[in-house]
């Protein structure tokens, strides 16, 4: 009978010796996971794109000058005409072709003798003419004609048109879906990264934890201008868009 509860106790022990060791087992391999996937890695993912513009804007400045300002704005009328025309044998509709509110300045003698301009708070009083100022704006799809009027409309002072041409701005009007497909790109380039380093340590990528998204840069062609705020060229035909994407991804 004593040998009979003995052995009992023996079978009892051994089998909450291995209940224990199997515990043990189960509670090992669940902390492991939980420590495993409580392991991630961040990574830089970027994505670039040659873009060119599909829209361009080019302004620009008349002035005419006279000791009456009925004479001068007729000189200014005839600019005007003469712009008009100049534009329309360009290749541009009157459509597209807008002229700006006329802005007039008179014009004193300066109390200094061989003063070329009259400083404020040094007129005499003496109004020895009038200066008038309009400017002109062309918008058009067709960038490459804008950009070539740019270089090529000072032919008018020939004409005797007084004209000033400011530098083109050219844009890219399908950029708010051009973005969302460069931060796809830009979040795929860095799962690949980061598939490439877990491979490196015979591990596997798993869920993502975060991500951020970076600002856009619009730099022109071959540019490599980077700012904190994001850089939008508009000086330039050509241009390269990138957009980067941080991720942080889980290990398995």
């Amino acid at each position: 009978m004593e040998n009979n509860s003995r052995n009992n106790y023996f079978t009892f022990a051994v089998i909450l010796s291995i209940g224990f060791i199997i515990g043990a087992l189960i509670i090992s391999g669940t902390w492991r996971k939980v420590a495993s996937s409580n392991v991630t890695i961040a990574v830089t993912g970027s994505a670039s794109k040659n873009i060119k513009s599909d829209l361009g804007i080019w302004d620009g400045t008349f002035t005419s000058e006279s000791v009456s300002v009925t004479d001068a704005y007729a000189k200014l009328q005839e600019s005007n005409t003469k712009i008009k025309n100049y534009l329309i044998s360009f290749g541009f509709t009157e459509d597209m072709i807008v002229f700006s509110s006329i802005n007039t300045n008179t014009l004193y003698e300066p109390q200094s003798k061989g003063a070329s301009y009259v400083p404020e708070g040094e007129k005499s009083g003496k109004v020895i003419g009038y200066r008038l100022v309009q400017g002109v704006t062309v918008e058009s799809s067709e960038v490459d004609k804008i950009d070539k009027l740019s270089r090529t409309v000072t032919e008018l002072i020939n004409q005797g048109v007084s004209i000033n041409s400011e530098p083109p701005r050219f844009l890219y009007t399908k950029l708010s879906d051009l973005k969302v497909e460069m931060i796809g790109l830009a979040a795929q380039d860095a799962k690949i990264r980061a598939e490439q380093i877990a491979k490196a340590t015979d591990n596997k990528v798993g869920d993502v934890r975060s991500s951020k998204t970076g600002v856009i840069q619009i730099n022109a062609k071959n540019s490599t201008e980077v700012s904190d705020y994001g850089v939008n060229d508009v000086s330039s035909l050509e241009k390269t868009i990138t957009a980067v994407v941080s991720v942080s991804f889980s290990l398995e």
